[in-house]
């Protein structure tokens, strides 16, 4: 504890005399306005070194005259389809499947120009037969990579095909709907007309019936009437003309002394019981009964 204290009363004491030399600094005006901080001087700057003779001699000092056999380096131009790509600045960086073709084309041109200078220098190019090495990447793996390239650009091209179509799907049902809405629209108003024409408003007519073949009353007359119909008199003498209706149907005096409707032959029948000619259906016997017979 008394060593951190100690440490604490160093310091204070340091920071009380800076401040008090400060304060005399600037009782003799030695202080300006701005930070109190030494100048900046900027480092010297190196000079630039542009040795164009040494670079040349250092060039052919490590140049090698070598003859093709020992690098055999091929130049592939691009030929004149990248070259348009490149001046019209039209190179699709992203499609993977250029790329590769790309690889492939210069492979084939370096095959192509490098084989027959090896045969005019009298190198064999053909493997021996006692030689069994294979390649870095096998044909095999390469046709895995071709189409895996082009199910890739066929999921592509798949996927802008289902998104234009599904843009024209709804392209198609907006225009649909129109063209309901417009059919709806007319028939509401054909029918209008029509009604307006049957009632005596010709003006109001559609275009098809303002011919002058089609100038025929289509209003219906109305019937003058000409007494009741046989209907009508029927519906009265069953059900009245209104009022009350309660006791019509109760017997009277007169009403139960009349004995005209009653039929001597119709009504004075006997019931037809055990007749010869005819026999009556078995009966089914009950539950308990069919029991017993089982047993």
């Amino acid at each position: 504890m008394a060593s951190k204290l100690d440490e604490e009363m160093f310091e204070s004491s340091e920071s009380d005399d800076s401040d008090t030399e400060l304060q005399k600094a600037f009782m003799r005006g030695e202080l300006k306005v701005g930070l109190n901080r030494p100048a900046f001087v900027p480092r010297a700057q190196r000079p630039s070194i542009n040795n164009v003779e040494g670079i040349k001699q250092k060039l052919e000092h490590i140049t090698k005259n070598l003859d093709w056999i020992e690098t055999m380096d091929v130049i592939f131009d691009g030929g004149e389809e990248e070259k348009e790509e490149e001046n019209n600045n039209t190179t699709e960086v992203h499609d993977d499947f250029k790329r590769e073709m790309r690889f492939y084309k210069q492979a084939q041109h370096a095959v192509t120009t490098a084989i027959p200078r090896l045969h005019s220098l009298g190198v064999k190019t053909n493997r021996p037969e006692d030689y069994f090495a294979e390649m870095v990447k096998t044909d095999e793996h390469m046709q895995r990579v071709r189409a895996k390239l082009l199910s890739k650009q066929q999921g592509i091209e798949r996927s802008d095909k289902m998104k234009k179509l599904r843009e024209m799907k709804k392209f198609g049902k907006k225009v649909q709907q129109d063209v309901l809405q417009k059919r709806q629209k007319e028939k509401k108003e054909m029918i209008e007309s029509v009604k307006k024409y049957r009632k005596g408003n010709k003006q109001a007519a559609p275009e098809f019936m303002k011919d002058d073949d089609f100038d025929i009353n289509t209003e219906k007359e109305k019937k003058k009437s000409q007494g009741k119909s046989n209907k009508r008199k029927a519906k009265d003498k069953k059900f009245g003309h209104g009022g009350k209706k309660r006791g019509l149907k109760h017997n009277t005096k007169s009403s139960s002394a009349d004995v005209s409707s009653f039929n001597s032959r119709k009504h004075s029948k006997a019931p037809r019981l055990n007749q010869p000619g005819k026999k009556r259906k078995a009966q089914r016997p009950g539950k308990s009964r069919r029991k017993k017979m089982k047993k």
